[in-house]
């Protein structure tokens, strides 16, 4: 067996890194391609879901097989293989049958137990089969994989584990509430109209809200999705295109989105306008782009700081309700020049004698240069939602929630500090969930997966030897066919009933001497280290290398066919 992934996930990378290294299915398709193209692949498939990204292949060479693997993984994702390194995790033959099984019971999903995963496998199958990259080992491995997490949900409790990603998140959103009894009477935006988003509108009518909008770029899925919504139960659910969006978010007690879009779905300026929400720092709106304006304050008095004295035009707000540079994200995306410029103006303010600074100058003009220089590199600043710990300012109770379940982010981070907004997206249920209490039921799934693990590779490693073993009945069928013929020849006088018994006699005893050392030597094969057999009964039988291989074609075309309708 020459299995090996190559990936990355929500336990291994940030979710920056996961955001851009996301791969749309156009991505996915040609990383198929160019996988099975490559020198050490022969079979590939791709799982790819809003927390991981995984490259499955059949390889030729351990070493080889990773260095392409990871070389076409950072292509095709668009982050530089240097960067990418890091974060990428390896598994090999056992190690990763191991973890895909893991992976299709929820073991190693972001909420234990959520079973969507096993739809999102059937479609990496599925698409790998479409584009012929999956063999016969991915498609056992991959249809396994779905029976062992199907096994997992229907003996075990896992489901008790963890909730959906749809249902944790609604469960954040109401903050301690029963979600029905928060949901009640609820109107809700969905955007988009994909699996994830079809499966947050249908948890939304479960669980009592009373209006579903759809908004969708294809009209035709988002009224689909409505007209399924209409027909399952007492919600009212209507389609609506997407430039409709910033209407419906007027109206609107609860968004959530998931689109696959590669840009921001709804920024926070968007949010504000729509629900009516002033945007001006210290009044409930966003901070500006440096936080409060604490350090500048610190610098002059209130009524000395105007826009003027700062060359990006920063507003100043009172230095009670603010963040500091050293702790803010809305430094995010900013170009490294501007930053410089900034620091620049930091370090050469002036200060009346007298006033003493909340923030050392030189500290936060040290942090400017390097949050530069960080996006001189990777050409962003990177994103820290979280400010520092700063003296609590009273908020409003939130009136508008939203679920950002998309990967990279449909909703700008920094609607979180709009008053009256709460934001729960992919980055937070991450931090949530991490302390999350794993449920007696794990143990019992990590048991059921090692030994399906243990039975997989016995019957991948007897498979092994199967294409010999027929080669070896085959040629021993040619000799009786052989002998017979010649036995005709020889005693021409036979007749039916003589030579049908001979036939049968001399068959018996070919099947009699065959069958032990057949049998043996599956189950000497199924055993770890078992491998070597195959060639052993070659070589003892001078078996013909193109016949064995001729019946591992057209058992792997058998295997193909099943494996494509069964999927």
């Amino acid at each position: 067996m020459s299995l090996l992934v190559v990936g990355l996930s929500h336990r291994s990378a940030p979710v920056s890194v996961l955001e851009r290294a996301a791969l749309h299915v156009d991505a996915q398709v040609k990383l198929l391609q160019d996988t099975v193209a490559a020198e050490p692949a022969a079979e590939a498939a791709v799982l790819a879901t809003c927390n991981r990204i995984e490259l499955y292949a059949d390889v030729d060479k351990f070493h080889a097989g990773v260095a392409e693997l990871s070389t076409l993984l950072a292509q095709h994702s668009g982050v530089g293989l240097d960067e990418l390194t890091p974060y990428l995790y390896v598994h090999y033959e056992d190690r990763a049958v191991h973890h895909l099984f893991s992976v299709a019971c929820g073991l190693d999903s972001m909420v234990v137990g959520e079973g969507q995963i096993l739809g999102q496998i059937k479609d990496s199958l599925a698409r790998a089969q479409e584009l012929h990259t999956a063999g016969r080992l991915l498609n056992d491995l991959f249809q396994q994989a779905l029976r062992v997490g199907k096994r997992a949900h229907s003996e075990t409790g896992i489901d008790r584990a963890g909730q959906s990603l749809v249902t944790f998140g609604l469960e954040e959103l109401a903050s301690g509430t029963a979600v029905a009894d928060w949901a009640s009477g609820k109107k809700a935006l969905v955007i988009g109209a994909g699996s994830m988003s079809s499966l947050a509108a249908a948890t939304l009518a479960r669980v009592g809200i009373a209006e579903i909008v759809v908004a969708n770029r294809t009209a035709e899925r988002a009224e689909r999705l409505a007209e399924i919504l209409n027909d399952a139960g007492d919600v009212v659910a209507r389609a609506v295109p997407m430039d409709s969006v910033p209407d419906e978010l007027t109206r609107a007690d609860v968004v959530v989105s998931c689109t696959g879009a590669t840009g921001l779905v709804l920024t926070a300026e968007a949010v504000a306008a729509g629900r009516g929400l002033d945007t001006q720092p210290g009044v409930g709106g966003v901070p500006p782009r440096f936080g409060s304006g604490a350090a500048q304050a610190a610098r002059l008095p209130a009524d000395q700081v105007t826009e003027e004295n700062c060359p990006l035009d920063l507003a100043p707000v009172p230095s009670t309700a603010g963040f500091s540079v050293l702790g803010e994200a809305a430094v995010a995306g900013m170009a490294a020049s501007e930053l410089e410029q900034h620091a620049a103006w930091v370090d050469n303010a002036p200060r009346p004698q007298g006033t003493v600074a909340l923030v050392d100058p030189l500290a936060e003009a040290d942090a400017i240069a390097a949050l530069a220089a960080t996006a001189a590199v990777i050409g962003r600043v990177p994103e820290r939602r979280k400010p520092e710990p700063v003296a609590e300012i009273p908020r409003p109770a939130p009136s508008l929630f939203l679920l950002d379940l998309a990967m990279p982010r449909d909703i700008d981070a920094a609607v979180h500090r709009l008053a009256g907004v709460r934001l729960v997206d992919i980055e937070s249920l991450a931090e949530a969930s991490a302390d999350a209490p794993m449920a007696a039921d794990v143990d019992q799934v990590r048991r059921i997966v090692a030994d399906e693990v243990a039975a997989f590779g016995a019957a991948l490693r007897a498979a092994h030897i199967t294409p010999t073993v027929v080669a070896l009945r085959t040629m021993a069928a040619d000799v009786v066919a052989g002998e017979i013929a010649r036995l005709d020849g020889r005693l021409p006088g036979l007749d039916d009933k003589q030579r049908s018994e001979i036939t049968q006699t001399v068959r018996r005893v070919v099947d009699k001497l065959l069958h032990a050392p057949t049998v043996r030597v599956k189950q000497l094969a199924a055993e770890p280290g078992g491998a070597g057999y195959a060639d052993a009964l070659r070589t003892l039988f001078d078996l013909d290398p193109e016949t064995v291989a001729a019946v591992s074609r057209a058992e792997d075309s058998t295997t193909d066919e099943e494996g494509r309708g069964s999927a």
